[in-house]
């Protein structure tokens, strides 16, 4: 009798800056119960996330050593204001207004690997051509570099050289890469968006902060039509991202709450059958009947109908 083989398991982490904090509660959920990847697709701050797991053993203590790095994270380290890169952005002499400096020095402290192929896990990170704007899938090279350049958010941070392309942001074509989870013959995919801040009293201010809600807001749309598109490629886990959620993307300032929640809600949807259900269908909004628990909120989800067998 022939050994049936374990399905090929992939994490999908999407990006969304300061959200990224999400992701680490829901990889301690993960690990709790013992699902382990085969592989990892990530963007922007899901590639940064990425590249931390995939360089270390995947268990609790890997996400809790993540934790700590974003509890202590702040936002000049990743945005440091520097004035004359910012007047030369705006008088259109460089093409971002933050220099890549923190964000390099983040990545090289904190991945313990250089080069892709060397990774514990296999490691994709998406980004874009920023002269076609294909979108590209890097899977060999130097992992700073590729995750520079997945979380080069543009107008904002450098682009980033690549071989003979300029490569910038994937969240710009592709923020949760299930498609090429699917491509990479990934049978049980786990995505962990981030979601956005989607109950907000009021506009963002600045333009920093605008920038990256917008993008957050287009970015949570083109995964609400992914889910639906790749229900039948593959068996996804899609877990809930919370909602209402007031903070945004440029505020790194609330680590630990965000940890909590995704920590909180993903126990509770694993062990609520989550990973048997079909895939949640998330709104773009807060709906009205949903009830506030801070810090703890549920996330503004409908599932499927279930499907009665004649």
């Amino acid at each position: 009798m022939a050994r049936k083989t374990q399905p090929k398991v992939a994490f999908v982490l999407s990006g969304g800056a300061s959200l990224g904090a999400i992701q680490v509660g829901m990889l301690r959920a993960l690990y709790e119960r013992g699902v382990r990847p085969d592989l990892i697709v990530g963007t922007s701050a899901g590639a940064l996330n990425g590249a931390y797991i995939a360089s270390r053993p995947q268990a609790s203590a890997t996400a809790d050593s993540l934790a700590r790095i974003w509890r202590e994270l702040r936002r000049g380290q990743v945005f440091p204001v520097n004035p004359l890169t910012g007047l030369l952005g705006f008088l259109g002499a460089r093409d971002h207004l933050v220099p890549e400096s923190g964000l390099r020095r983040l990545i090289e402290r904190h991945v313990e690997c250089q080069e892709l192929e060397d990774l514990r896990i296999p490691l994709h990170v998406v980004a874009v051509d920023v002269v076609t704007g294909q979108e590209l899938r890097l899977s060999h090279g130097p992992v700073l570099d590729a995750v520079l350049a997945s979380a080069a958010i543009p107008g904002v941070l450098q682009p980033v050289s690549w071989k003979d392309r300029v490569l910038m942001d994937g969240g710009v074509a592709n923020n949760t890469p299930i498609s090429h989870a699917v491509e990479l013959g990934a049978e049980r995919i786990y995505v962990l968006p981030t979601g956005h801040a989607c109950s907000l009293d009021e506009p963002p201010r600045g333009a920093l902060a605008m920038a990256l809600h917008a993008i957050s807001l287009l970015t949570h749309r083109r995964l609400i039509d992914d889910i639906e598109r790749h229900r039948a490629d593959a068996h996804l886990i899609v877990l809930p991202p919370p909602c209402p959620l007031d903070i945004q993307p440029v505020d790194f300032a609330h680590a630990d709450e965000l940890i909590e929640i995704g920590l909180l809600d993903a126990r509770e949807f694993l062990d609520g059958g989550g990973e048997t259900r079909e895939p949640i269908r998330m709104r773009m909004h807060r709906h009205s009947s949903v009830p506030d628990r801070l810090p703890h909120a549920q996330p503004a989800i409908e599932t499927k109908p279930p499907t009665i067998a004649p």
